[in-house]
């Protein structure tokens, strides 16, 4: 067998399998600790809500609508780790 067949089908699916839970939750407690910023030239999300408090003087309707966004990106990441975590723990299912 060569060391590339080795690596794909036997020690990189067993260290991902390994991997991904302790993975995901990190992705998902750096998302709840930090704000999130796509890039260095995009503004926070918490930014653009205070902005538009301080603009329109209604906090609950540009902090609710951070809220929901930062809702919306940790359902999608949460789905997204549990549906991987399904594929490739399909083993462990009874």
């Amino acid at each position: 067998m060569s060391q590339a067949t080795l690596y794909r089908r036997i020690i990189i699916p067993s260290a991902l399998r390994r991997a991904l839970p302790v993975y995901s939750n990190e992705v998902i407690l750096m998302l709840h600790a930090t704000t999130l910023a796509f890039t260095a030239t995009v503004p926070d999300i918490l930014k653009v809500a205070n902005d538009a408090y301080s603009a329109t003087y209604n906090p609950f309707a540009s902090f609710s609508t951070a809220a929901l966004i930062y809702l919306c990106v940790s359902f999608v990441l949460i789905y997204g780790f549990r549906r991987a975590e399904g594929h490739f723990l399909a083993f462990l299912k009874p």
